[in-house]
């Protein structure tokens, strides 16, 4: 894991415990996400961020929706994948960014408590994922 990951996680996990977030804390993630933070916490703040829950087992996925104009939603793990364009350009052909808005979006509102609640039958969260 690179240095800037681990001071990324170090912030994500001082947010996660307090539910909150200060300015220095947004400063740091600011360095190292750079302007996909600035998107996310748009995203963030239009509350553009659904955690689809699948029941009984408590697995789920996000499903984050985009900036532009026909507002896509893409579904994504905050931490390893997301189904957008700059997820496969950006971060894993070219190895620019360490994740896309959606992703910093996802972590954030999830550290925040900030999410929209869906709740689904496992067969239908499995549904979801099969189209992934």
């Amino acid at each position: 894991m690179s240095a800037s990951s681990l001071v990324a996680e170090a912030v994500w996990k001082a947010i996660e415990s307090t539910g909150s977030v200060t300015d220095d804390q947004l400063s740091i993630l600011h360095l190292v996400f750079g302007k996909n933070l600035e998107r996310a916490t748009r995203i963030v703040d239009q509350r553009g961020v659904k955690r689809v829950l699948g029941e009984p087992s408590g697995r789920s996925i996000f499903q984050v929706v985009g900036e532009s104009r026909r507002k896509e939603e893409y579904f994504c793990f905050a931490e390893h994948y997301c189904a957008c364009y700059s997820f496969f350009y950006d971060i894993v052909n070219r190895g620019e960014q360490l994740c896309c808005k959606h992703q910093l979006a996802a972590r954030l509102a999830a550290s925040l408590g900030a999410c929209v609640e869906v709740k689904v039958s496992d067969e239908q969260l499995a549904l979801l994922l099969s189209k992934l």
